[in-house]
């Protein structure tokens, strides 16, 4: 059976389950208050903004995301066109390396080619939208990641190469060393299927409250 989107509802239930099936994330559930996901219909923008986010503070990555944002008339309807018919020299104008400015043109150009059917994401397995948006040149798993935890709200994603949740786990796990892919991989098996939740706490654990 398809787990449920991750609305708050979900994420309460999530969490007592998550507390039953691994105690030694109480402690990490009662030191703090995560916020439920927000809403996120635009699934284009919300992949651009992925890309800006790349390897990058989550502050940094917001101030060059509404300068990006702020460049465009409707800035709450993105659309690929828009970014197509902009000169890329205004992204470097905003902060956008010239990579990621091409990778977000990139972008543009398969959901305005119907490369990506956009309608459709949705009703695809998590395996299925990584495979698909990882065919865009510049488009990573970690991206594609993003995408789902932030976008898609799926409940069971933990992107174990990303730096915030490797120092989550060092911290959780009291460790001296930054974990390895394998132990991570062994000590969250017992997070399914909510293993996003988690996810979002070793997050705030790290960085504390942020903006995506």
């Amino acid at each position: 059976m398809a787990l449920l989107p991750l609305s708050e509802d979900e994420m309460d239930s999530g969490i007592k389950i998550l507390s039953q099936k691994d105690p030694r994330l109480v402690t990490l559930f009662d030191q703090f208050n995560v916020p439920a996901l927000k809403d996120e219909e635009n699934y284009f923008w919300s992949l651009c903004r992925s890309i800006i986010y790349q390897q990058i503070s989550g502050k940094a990555a917001q101030a060059i995301s509404e300068r990006f944002i702020n460049l465009f008339p409707s800035k709450t309807d993105l659309k690929p066109r828009q970014i197509l018919e902009t000169d890329i020299n205004n992204f470097y104008g905003v902060g956008l390396s010239k990579q990621k400015a091409n990778y977000i043109k990139n972008i543009a150009s398969a959901f305005y080619n119907n490369t990506i059917d956009e309608n459709n994401l949705s009703n695809l397995s998590d395996d299925d939208i990584i495979k698909i948006l990882t065919s865009i040149k510049g488009v990573g798993p970690w991206t594609a990641e993003m995408f789902l935890i932030f976008t898609l709200k799926r409940p069971n994603v933990l992107p174990l190469t990303d730096l915030g949740i490797q120092k989550g786990f060092k911290i959780f796990f009291s460790m001296n060393e930054m974990p390895s892919i394998k132990f991570m991989e062994n000590e969250s098996r017992k997070w399914e299927p909510y293993k996003t939740i988690v996810s979002l706490y070793l997050w705030f654990a790290v960085e504390g409250p942020f903006e995506w």
